[in-house]
């Protein structure tokens, strides 16, 4: 039986055995990301890694969109004469899209219908994303007149660059099957989260210790020199000789 709570009903958390299911819950605003969902999901997110219980996440939106990205009805108060308020909301929006991959639990996103902008950011920014067959992809702010600044580093880092470029200058929205051959998406499912869910499982069964490690090691070497890449591989070789000791 699923366990069901939520600190606010902008976010709903679910249980699944050792899986967590975070699911953004404004469906109808296609789940666009305002001061109160962003605080809301950055929280449930850290309280998630740090409940011992959870071995894996579950990333999704509520309804036919994952996330429509930021919501522009809060933009008029986000003007230059409110500073403080800007700076608030920026640092906020850039703690949430850069805490995935510093989460120590692996996380995928289960993405169907419209996940553009700041979406697009949480999208990607998981260890793993499945993508439905109705998925609409991109960053279509310039169109706004707005500069996709907080989601430009993971998608650079997630394409190469001639690709990266032609996506925030143009706008142009993708569909499943190019995001997979992009390499954006793992996997194309009717089901997104019924396929999610399969990942996270395997991922419970697993030794949180070595899984945390995994993950650790494999953001960690990426930015590094190859040299120094194969001595944290090395380091991280001789502590995992203890993980089976310690069990699950």
């Amino acid at each position: 039986m699923a366990d069901m709570t939520g600190a606010s009903q902008t976010v709903l958390v679910e249980d699944r055995g050792a899986v967590r299911i975070v699911t953004m819950n404004r469906p109808d605003k296609l789940n666009a990301l305002n001061t109160e969902l962003t605080q809301a999901l950055h929280d449930a997110l850290l309280a998630a890694d740090r409940d011992e219980a959870v071995r894996a996440i579950v990333l999704a939106g509520a309804g036919r969109a994952f996330c429509a990205g930021a919501d522009l009805a809060e933009f008029k108060d986000l003007r230059p004469e409110n500073q403080d308020l800007v700076l608030k909301r920026a640092d906020l929006t850039c703690r949430l899209q850069s805490m995935l991959q510093g989460l120590s639990k692996p996380i995928v996103s289960a993405v169907q219908g419209a996940a553009v902008g700041g979406g697009a950011g949480l999208a990607i920014g998981c260890d793993m994303m499945v993508a439905g067959e109705t998925l609409k992809f991109g960053y279509p702010e310039l169109r706004h007149s707005i500069v996709p600044a907080l989601v430009m580093t993971g998608l650079q880092r997630s394409l190469g660059r001639k690709a990266a470029f032609e996506m925030v200058s143009l706008g142009r929205l993708i569909g499943a099957e190019e995001a997979r051959a992009l390499g954006l998406a793992n996997r194309v499912a009717a089901d997104p989260m019924a396929e999610a869910l399969e990942i996270a499982d395997a991922w419970a069964a697993a030794s949180p210790m070595a899984m945390a490690a995994v993950k650790s090691l494999f953001y960690r070497v990426a930015d590094l020199p190859h040299e120094a890449a194969m001595a944290a591989g090395r380091d991280v070789n001789a502590l995992m000789r203890g993980f089976r000791e310690k069990g699950r």
